[in-house]
């Protein structure tokens, strides 16, 4: 038997937290899940287009993880869940961290600021970037207007979009192409 995609029930604007809680879809935290689910969506773009290994699956991971962070925010924080959901932990982190040591060592200093370009691959992984930032910044509204810690969620995204900006000089440099240094106008300009 197979499941309906469509339910009807959000037909007016509302949808059901993990715990059945009914709130607005325009809720804060519809908002920073559904961004999350965005980057997500943006992280599978990047990880079709890449031809490395190495970073195809680092990208997989990081769907997953991405995964678990929208499923945790769609947690009514004030109902007791009965579903075990898994948890982002400071592995996770870490093995951001470590991608990033790993790719930062292969690269030339930064001696500019940059602009995103050089190749499609290379721009996705920007937008991606971007999309991070804004889910970071929704998640964090998300604490401050709720009072609800999400530190390592908070941490993730943080060191994720960090790792974004690295993996597309990365991925630039394997494929030849430089930095697009920002060169800003002088006040004359």
């Amino acid at each position: 038997m197979s499941i309906r995609i469509y339910t009807k029930t959000g037909d007016k604007g509302a949808t059901s937290l993990i715990g059945g809680t009914r709130i607005s879809k325009a809720h804060l935290r519809i908002e920073s899940y559904g961004t999350v689910d965005e980057l997500n969506a943006y992280i599978g773009l990047c990880k079709d287009v890449l031809k490395d290994q190495q970073s195809r699956d680092m990208l997989m991971k990081i769907q997953e993880d991405l995964f678990v962070i929208g499923a945790l925010l769609a947690c009514d924080p004030g109902k007791e869940i009965k579903m075990q959901l898994p948890d982002i932990s400071e592995k996770d982190i870490a093995l951001l961290e470590t991608a990033i040591d790993r790719m930062d060592a292969a690269l030339p200093p930064m001696k500019n600021f940059i602009l995103p370009g050089g190749d499609q691959s290379v721009s996705y992984l920007h937008i991606a970037r971007c999309v991070c930032r804004r889910a970071e910044r929704c998640c964090v509204r998300l604490s401050d207007e709720e009072g609800e810690e999400h530190v390592l969620i908070l941490q993730y995204l943080n060191r994720l979009s960090d790792c974004l900006f690295v993996l597309a000089r990365y991925t630039g440099q394997s494929l030849g192409i430089s930095d697009i240094p920002w060169h800003p106008r002088s006040r004359q300009d």
